[in-house]
């Protein structure tokens, strides 16, 4: 079975993912409530036993949230996060020791010939992680809560085959908004999030590098409830995309994750021109 990611939902308001891949489960994040989380496993067929791992990107309530809730009800999942989220996210002390797994920077983690990447994020927490799957040939990425994209996370993920990417603010909206002006100032920074702007620059130049006959798939996410839209994130790329040469439906596919209910990756076909 090819690697297959779901959206639970994603926004500044809470962020999960379900992967799929060779037979297995995989949840990324928990940060929306518990029964949003079983209520996509559920609607995707999938028994919360049959969880096996879960991946914490770092210890914001937006990505934790659940955590003991979810350790609950999916018993035979085995959490990997590294030492700085396990040890400043309290409801990890609900996680029975022998399931809870730290891991870190460039660690590889294997799930019966499951591959998952770790790298850092530049972001303002504690070790923040960033994760990659890939079985069956394919390679998924997940890059979110991160001010920039180092070359370290690059490295990580232009190779993918599907990626969920960052585009939290449209510039404009945040700056005459209404934040404060530090909290303005936080989230443009290089521990911050990132732009719609930066993300076409950034998916221009991995589809520029990618050695790859199949369209890149990508699901833009964890856009801010209050500085950005779906229609400016999903407009800003394809724009930077289409000035940079790339066509979509031939050279990528491109969704954007709802901050409620259940999205998917493009599929192949989609888009198709």
């Amino acid at each position: 079975m090819p690697i297959d990611i779901t959206s639970v939902g994603s926004s500044s308001s809470g962020n999960s993912y379900i992967i799929r891949a060779d037979g297995h489960v995989i949840i990324l994040d928990v940060g929306l409530p518990a029964r949003a989380i079983n209520g996509a496993l559920c609607e995707l067929g999938i028994g919360p036993e049959e969880v096996d791992a879960v991946l914490i990107t770092h210890e914001h309530g937006d990505h934790v949230k659940s955590v003991r809730a979810v350790a609950r009800k999916c018993r035979n999942a085995v959490f990997y996060a590294s030492r700085g989220t396990i040890e400043h996210t309290e409801n990890f002390c609900h996680v029975p020791e022998e399931r809870i797994c730290p891991v870190g920077d460039g660690e590889m983690i294997e799930l019966d010939g499951i591959m998952i990447g770790v790298f850092p994020l530049s972001h303002d927490a504690s070790e923040p992680l960033g994760f990659t799957v890939e079985a069956d040939g394919e390679k998924l990425a997940v890059v979110t809560d991160t001010g920039i994209v180092t070359e370290e996370i690059y490295g990580a993920i232009y190779d993918s085959d599907m990626l969920v990417f960052e585009a939290n603010h449209d510039v404009d909206m945040l700056m005459f908004g209404e934040y404060p002006y530090n909290v303005k100032v936080r989230i443009k920074s290089d521990h911050g999030h990132l732009s719609n702007d930066y993300a076409g620059e950034v998916l221009a130049r991995i589809l520029h590098d990618r050695q790859a006959e199949s369209p890149l798939r990508v699901m833009l996410a964890h856009l801010s409830f209050h500085n950005n839209i779906p229609l400016f994130a999903r407009q800003t790329v394809e724009d930077a995309l289409s000035a940079a040469g790339f066509h979509k439906g031939r050279d990528y596919l491109l969704e954007v994750a709802a901050r409620e209910g259940l999205t998917g990756m493009p599929a192949i076909n989609d888009d198709a021109e």
